[in-house]
């Protein structure tokens, strides 16, 4: 699994994907998770995708997390997967829709408002 995210110039700016692909391991200690990063940050998905390849995978799931649906997710990384199973044609590369399209994920947003927290 690849948590993909945007990236920062600032390396704090990837703690909370951090802290998701801790909790992802902890829940499931046999699943593989990595990060990677649209730009500005490393690996990159296409350099992320080689190494899993290295590693034996031969299926992986993108996990978009991003909040917003714009031209990144529209243009950007529909191009991005295409050009990744064209180069990977026996890599199984599925992607959810990103987090930021999950209701539940909003639920809970809107859950820890209403608590205060």
């Amino acid at each position: 699994m690849i948590l993909f995210g945007h990236g920062a110039r600032d390396p704090q700016w990837a703690e909370p994907m951090l802290r998701l692909k801790a909790m992802l391991e902890q829940r499931q200690p046999d699943l593989i998770v990595e990060l990677a990063f649209l730009e500005l940050m490393a690996p990159t998905l296409p350099d992320c995708v080689s190494q899993l390849l290295e590693r034996g995978c031969t299926a992986v799931q993108v996990v978009p997390v991003f909040f917003g649906k714009g031209a990144h997710l529209k243009k950007d990384f529909p191009a991005l997967l295409a050009e990744l199973r064209q180069q990977h044609p026996r890599l199984n590369i599925a992607a959810t829709d990103a987090v930021g399209q999950w209701d539940v994920v909003w639920e809970a947003i809107a859950g820890e408002i209403l608590r205060g927290s």
